[in-house]
């Protein structure tokens, strides 16, 4: 396969493929995948460890009701998670253990097809790229005077995905029926919520491990068209942004992705996807807000970070001091990784209100009467002592990193 994909394959087809998917090597290297991400169980209530218990033998019958086709996706368990920060919650498809395994090797096999055509201009989910790719080139062309700035919003795009249009574009490289057959089975797949069941008729399951891939299949004839056009794009999965040095040129490109999305019937948010030059306004992308030149945490991700610290935070804790910061730093060191090269304002202010949550537990703890947050309690309490006890100051730790650069420019 290796071989062919180097080569390419005649018509550009694969018309022998489920014999990778069923290979007992495959789906091996599928289970490794789907046990290390763990996860709840499916509607069978089959955990992770009952699974592993017959691993080798749950997988060697797996394979050989593959082969004789007789292998059927059980209906997803539909469960429903809080938006964080956010009294609204958002649903999660959870597969069973042997539906993931079954996915995950079908992504295997498919994966490397697509990938070798699919546009650089996309970055999600996809081997070796990420956000922070897809951030960085959005600041590459900001420098470069790509001012203007085409903030497009799908509305509802997982959702709204039309199953002949995706196994149209599916079908453009695979022509495995049986392989075919497996796809439209788990598009088609039961949700079961909370013994409510009913079989979707669009969308892609939300929490599917082959879900991503066949998103980005679906939307990459978009990346083709705006890059044939010579537009500068940058997707990551259904948020994307088309930068533009011009307003004219960006209103064309709009009216391009706004021709394609109504072809293959999705619909572009009409308040939420606007044109703005970035050099008097701003829009979000991928967790940032882009503005007159700068980066900084969108309101959304901030707000969504300060609700994770309230809920580690409640001033009646009964946790030591000690635990409640090392639960912070978890929260407080991936937030800072992501966002660390946004402007250094913006730590001291969340670090102080982080503080200010801490001395509120204390003065609780003391029965202190009064106000929490006088300046008795930060005095009472100063900023070291809190970075004696081990919070995690992002603050200090931006600037360790920019002395570091300074350093290393010398």
């Amino acid at each position: 396969m290796l071989e062919a994909l180097e080569k390419g394959v005649r018509g550009g087809k694969w018309f022998s493929l489920i014999d990778k998917v069923y290979r007992l090597k495959t789906l091996r290297r599928a289970w490794e995948q789907v046990r290390t991400n763990d996860g709840a169980p499916g509607i069978d209530k089959v955990t992770i460890a009952e699974y592993e218990r017959h691993a080798e033998t749950n997988l060697k019958r797996l394979s050989r009701k593959l082969k004789e086709g007789t292998y059927e996706p059980r209906a997803v368990r539909r469960a429903w998670i809080p938006k964080p920060g956010r009294a609204e919650e958002r649903p999660l498809g959870i597969p069973t253990v042997e539906d993931r395994i079954v996915q995950t090797a079908l992504k295997m096999v498919l994966e490397p097809i697509y990938e070798k055509g699919f546009s650089p201009r996309s970055y999600g989910f996809r081997p070796q790229r990420g956000a922070k790719d897809a951030l960085r080139q959005v600041h590459h062309l900001l420098k470069k005077g790509y001012r203007w700035v085409v903030d497009a919003d799908l509305k509802g795009y997982f959702d709204t995905i039309n199953h002949e249009q995706l196994m149209a574009e599916v079908e453009k490289h695979v022509s495995d029926g049986k392989v075919l057959d497996l796809i439209t089975a788990f598009l088609k797949c039961e949700i079961d919520d909370d013994g409510d069941t009913y079989k979707p008729t669009q969308g892609t399951p939300q929490g599917g491990v082959v879900s991503p891939l066949l998103a980005n299949i679906y939307l990459d004839p978009l990346d083709q068209i705006m890059e044939e056009a010579g537009f500068e794009m940058v997707r990551y999965a259904d948020d994307f942004v088309v930068l533009c040095r011009t307003e004219e040129e960006a209103d064309a490109a709009l009216e391009r992705v706004r021709t394609w999305t109504e072809k293959v019937g999705l619909t572009l948010h009409p308040e939420k996807t606007k044109i703005v030059d970035e050099s008097n306004g701003s829009f979000d992308f991928l967790g940032y807000c882009f503005k007159h030149g700068i980066k900084l945490p969108s309101e959304k991700a901030e707000r969504n970070f300060l609700s994770k610290i309230k809920e580690k935070t409640p001033r009646s804790s009964g946790y030591s001091l000690q635990t409640i910061i090392e639960e912070l730093n978890q929260i407080i060191i991936g937030w800072y990784e992501y966002f660390k090269h946004s402007v250094s304002n913006v730590f001291r202010k969340l670090d102080g209100k982080i503080r200010r949550r801490l001395r509120g537990i204390l003065h609780k703890r003391q029965k202190i009467s009064g106000w929490a947050y006088t300046k008795g309690n930060r005095r009472k309490w100063p900023n070291a002592y809190f970075a004696a006890a081990g919070l995690y100051s992002m603050a200090e730790a931006r600037r360790r990193e920019l002395e570091s650069l300074r350093k290393g420019k010398r």
